[in-house]
């Protein structure tokens, strides 16, 4: 809820102008009332309209330098002349009103220009930059009329104590956590520029590769081809540029050159060589800022690396994104370095700043009468994942078949490690496997993709679906069977979560050689000093304000699984990609955590919600097919760990590219 002055903002109209306070009716969107501390925002303008927060706006003014920020973007663009001379026009009419020297033939040739550029503009950038114009010009139309008819400039025009700050953004971009230029990456495919399309992905995602096979893809949620037919593959779009690097030996495509490295002596220590860790070395890298990276295992990559499966992630392609990084001048890297409290003080001491990307890797208990983590046959997930991975990638250890062949295995859990679990057991040579979920199938393909679920289900997996164990037997030595409880989801009479309700009754036995919990996983604290005291979420997490990623001590930053819990690749290379921005500031404006403008915007806009599923899409044609990768059948893939998904072909890459709409969105506060 916002207050505002007047808005249009998504057909909701409020006009409180000349109301007492205690009369106006408040916005039902997230609107920046506030832009950032105590900075009060004047206005925002978007694509979908104009919210007012202030009394004293110069709509004239406001008007103008929002068509001055898509001027300078459709200058750039070029591709349709309706969206270029059209943003010339409009900039060039409105300047010249604001400035005292315009006509009321300049308001109807604004109006018929920007009839035209909604009509006709190809991508939606241009389509909808006239809609808060046209909004100004029909509510606010004294303002405009006054500066026509007395040739005077509007009231704003010389001041240069407002601020305009605008940011393009796009659906699909707001939704992703790493905020990567969707449509520049697909348009860079289509366009079979490759390296253009792998540059746009670096400008926030170093770890293409990765995100492009295990990414769960939000952004598909928030595509707006989905009003119109289906989303756009955007996620094995992105790989397309990563694999054209690789393939054709090409020297790295960063986003901008590497600066040198510094001689000023600052440096950062990074705990954890994992996606957030990779990736906030490497933004601070390409700012030639030096940074030592400390990592408990053999082996680089964090959980992607011992956890993720090689036949979702071969470590072929995640060693690319692993090189990327470690291959630039200012990074180096310690393995089989396990930082403990001594440790952490020391690299408090020695380093400018410290961040904490250590992840969570201690696996939950089911919380069944008998557990007991010690006895044969109850085997972590975590556990269980770091021996088949450091075997089936790198050769360390021994087989996990070992263990599991021909032996029945009932994995607990319901979402990416559980699924990758089971899977794994299949490809181990289990005689069975089965996983127990409290929950139904719908929520696992949320909680995970709808590929994954379907993929484990074709190798065999047997899901149970609402049931938990109550209780675990064994013989004194070994698991021997468990029992499980059934569960019926009651209606919540609030509205809220359905609740799991027993069945009296429907309880039954299991017989399992082994049960893997992967219920969540845990960050281990104890290399946290506890003279620190480090603040710590309910969660037992790291407590950061979610925007700038320091904790509770000064220049130690966290982010990643250590600071959310479990999440995925994406999610935490979006904290890291801030937490760089925040940590270079930090290192060079006197200890001091800011945010950048653009930073701030895009926390306003993942508020406010750029996308709008009711939304419907004029000006498209509806049923150009989603284009599906070729993947191995069940025969090829179960008892190997051969890559499953082959990606597109070049023909099918490009086809798929083209269904995307380009819907870039300018957004603008007024401050």
């Amino acid at each position: 809820m916002a207050k505002v002055v007047f808005s249009t903002w998504q057909g909701e109209f409020i006009d409180n102008r000349g109301k007492p306070s205690s009369e106006w009716s408040e916005s039902s969107f997230k609107l920046p009332e506030t832009y950032h501390g105590e900075r009060k925002s004047k206005a925002f303008v978007g694509w979908d309209g104009v919210a007012i927060f202030d009394e004293d706006i110069d709509a004239v003014e406001l008007a103008c330098r929002y068509s001055a920020q898509y001027q300078e973007y459709s200058e750039a663009c070029g591709r349709c002349a309706p969206g270029r001379w059209g943003g010339k026009i409009l900039y060039d009419l409105l300047d010249k009103i604001a400035r005292g020297e315009g006509s009321f033939d300049d308001i109807s040739h604004l109006k018929e220009i920007s009839q035209t550029m909604i009509k006709t503009s190809k991508c939606e950038i241009g389509r909808t930059v006239p809609k808060p114009i046209l909004d100004l010009m029909e509510h606010y139309k004294e303002q405009f009329n006054r500066c026509i008819r007395e040739q005077v400039k509007s009231k704003h025009y010389d001041n240069r104590d407002i601020d305009y700050i605008a940011k393009i953004t796009a659906p699909c971009s707001d939704m992703c956590p790493a905020h990567v230029d969707i449509p520049a990456y697909i348009e860079g495919v289509r366009d079979m520029l490759f390296e253009d399309s792998l540059k746009a992905t670096r400008q926030t995602m170093p770890l293409a590769h990765t995100c492009g096979r295990v990414c769960p893809h939000p952004c598909e949620d928030a595509c707006r081809r989905a009003n119109l037919d289906e989303p756009i593959s955007i996620m094995e779009l992105k790989r397309i540029g990563a694999d054209y690097e690789t393939d054709h030996n090409l020297s790295w495509l960063h986003p901008k050159e590497p600066k040198p490295l510094r001689n000023d002596g600052k440096k950062v220590a990074v705990v954890g060589a994992g996606p957030a860790g990779l990736t906030v070395a490497y933004y601070l890298a390409l700012e030639g800022i030096r940074v030592d990276i400390f990592e408990e295992l053999p082996v680089n990559g964090g959980e992607v690396a011992v956890g993720v499966p090689e036949y979702r992630m071969p470590i072929s392609k995640y060693q690319k994104d692993i090189d990327l990084v470690l291959g630039m001048d200012a990074v180096t890297i310690t393995n089989n370095c396990r930082v403990d409290a001594e440790k952490l003080r020391e690299l408090d001491r020695d380093y400018d700043a410290v961040f904490l990307g250590f992840g969570t890797r201690l696996s939950k208990k089911v919380r069944a009468k008998n557990e007991n983590p010690n006895i044969k046959g109850y085997w972590g997930a975590i556990s269980m994942l770091d021996k088949v991975n450091l075997w089936n990638k790198y050769g360390i250890g021994s087989p996990a078949s070992n263990e599991l062949k021909d032996k029945v295995v009932v994995c607990v859990g319901g979402g990416f490690t559980s699924m990758d679990v089971v899977r794994c057991a299949v490809r181990e040579g289990a005689k069975k496997v089965i996983m127990l979920y409290r929950r139904d199938e719908k929520t696992i393909i949320r909680n995970t993709t709808y590929e994954e679920y379907h993929e484990a289900v074709e190798e065999g997996v047997e899901f149970i679906f609402h049931s938990a164990i109550e209780e675990i037997f064994d013989d004194g030595e070994k698991i021997t069977k468990l029992k499980v409880n059934k569960f019926k989801l009651v209606p919540n009479p609030d509205g809220g979560r359905p609740q799991l309700v027993k069945i009296e009754g429907a309880d039954f036995e299991l017989e399992c050689d082994y049960l893997i919990p992967a219920v969540s996983q845990s960050a281990d604290l104890s290399l946290l000093p506890e003279e620190w005291d480090i603040k710590l979420t309910s969660w037992g997490t790291l407590l950061t304000n979610g925007r700038d990623f320091m904790t509770s001590r000064d220049g130690v930053f966290a982010g990643g699984d250590c600071e959310y819990g479990p999440m995925t690749i994406v999610n935490a290379v979006g904290q890291a990609k801030r937490a760089a921005s925040v940590i270079s500031r930090y290192l060079y404006n006197g200890g001091k955590c800011e945010l950048t403008d653009e930073e701030i915007m895009e926390d306003h806009l993942s508020k406010l919600k750029v996308y709008n599923k009711n939304e419907k899409i004029k000006g498209w044609i509806a049923g150009l097919p989603r284009q599906v990768s070729e993947k191995l059948s069940v025969d090829e893939r179960k008892r190997n760990n051969r890559e499953v998904n082959l990606g597109f072909t070049g023909e099918e890459a490009i086809a798929e590219a083209e269904r995307c709409m380009r819907c870039y969105y300018i957004s603008m506060v007024a401050v």
